[in-house]
C-alpha cells in the first residue's frame, strides 16, 4: 500500500514539475473568424500564456486546496452532472487516475476553469489572446497560409477524439513555444457577458476556442465547426474534450 502511494506521489510531482511555465507574447494583430480578407485587424496587447493546458495533476492540487470545487460540491448553476466524471472515488472525495495525471483536465465547467486561473493569479485567455497565440505555426507567428499547418488542423477534426486524450506537451511547440493549441482538446476562453453570467445564461458571442485556422476561406470547415461548438455551450457544461489553460 505504501509503495503504491509513493509511486502515485512521484507521478504527481513529476507531472506538476513540467507545468506552469508561461510564454511571453508581444501582442499584435489578427483577423477574427468570418471576417472578409480586407476587414480591419483586431489588436492584441502583450500577454503571457501557459505553455501547456492545465493537467489533471494541477487541477487536483487546486481542488485539494479549494474543496468547494470538488465533484459533488458545486451547485447546478456552476456545473452539470458530468463535472469531473472521469475521476474516481476516494476516501476524501475524488481524484484522477495515475495514468491521467499529465493529461489535460477535462469535464470542467467555465466556472471551475475561471476559479482555477484566478487562484493562480491569472485569468482565462480572451478570445483575441487565444486566437493570436493559436494562429502561430511551428515556424511563423501566423501560419494560416502554410499547407502543413492547415492540414494538421483539418486532420485533427477529421479524426475526432477516437484515439483518446494524450499527455500534454507531446506535440511540437508553436512559434511562441506553446504546446497543444491544436490537436488535443478544445479550450475555454474568458469572454462572457457578466450580466448574462449572473443570470445563469450565456453570451451569444464566441467564448470557447478550439483548433482551426481563420475562416476567411469559406472552404475551411474546421473554423465553422469550432464556431458551432462555441455557440452550443453553456458556462456550466462539462465536456469530455474541453479543458483550458491560463493567461496573464
Amino acid at each position: 500500500m505504501k509503495k503504491t502511494v509513493l509511486c502515485s506521489l512521484s507521478a504527481l510531482l513529476s507531472a506538476l514539475a513540467a507545468a506552469g511555465e508561461m510564454a511571453d507574447l508581444p501582442g499584435g494583430t489578427y483577423r477574427p473568424l468570418y471576417l472578409a480578407a480586407d476587414a480591419p485587424l483586431a489588436k492584441v496587447g502583450a500577454f503571457k500564456m501557459d505553455k501547456l493546458p492545465v493537467t489533471n495533476a494541477q487541477f487536483y492540487e487546486f481542488v485539494k486546496k479549494n474543496p468547494q470545487w470538488q465533484r459533488g460540491k458545486l451547485g447546478s448553476k456552476q456545473s452539470d452532472r458530468h463535472y469531473l466524471s472521469h475521476w474516481f472515488k476516494t476516501a476524501d472525495g475524488y481524484a484522477p487516475q495515475k495514468a491521467d495525471l499529465n493529461k489535460p483536465v477535462v469535464f470542467v465547467s467555465w466556472f471551475a476553469a475561471n476559479a482555477y486561473c484566478t487562484a493562480q493569479g491569472k485569468h482565462l485567455p480572451t478570445i483575441n489572446q487565444w486566437e493570436f497565440a493559436g494562429q502561430a505555426s511551428e515556424l511563423k507567428p501566423n501560419g494560416a497560409n502554410e499547407k502543413a499547418y492547415r492540414d494538421t488542423i483539418l486532420n485533427w477534426y477529421a479524426q475526432g477524439s477516437r484515439n483518446g486524450l494524450r499527455e500534454v506537451g507531446r506535440l511540437k511547440p508553436n512559434y511562441w513555444g506553446i504546446h497543444d493549441m491544436h490537436g488535443l482538446i478544445w479550450e475555454w476562453t474568458e469572454d462572457f457577458n457578466s450580466s448574462l453570467l449572473n443570470a445563469g445564461g450565456v453570451d451569444a458571442s464566441m467564448f470557447c476556442s478550439g483548433a482551426a485556422a481563420g475562416a476567411t476561406d469559406p472552404s475551411n470547415y474546421a473554423a465553422f465547426l469550432r464556431y458551432g461548438f462555441r455557440t452550443s455551450l453553456q458556462s456550466k457544461f462539462s465536456v469530455h474534450n474541453l479543458g483550458f489553460r491560463c493567461a496573464q
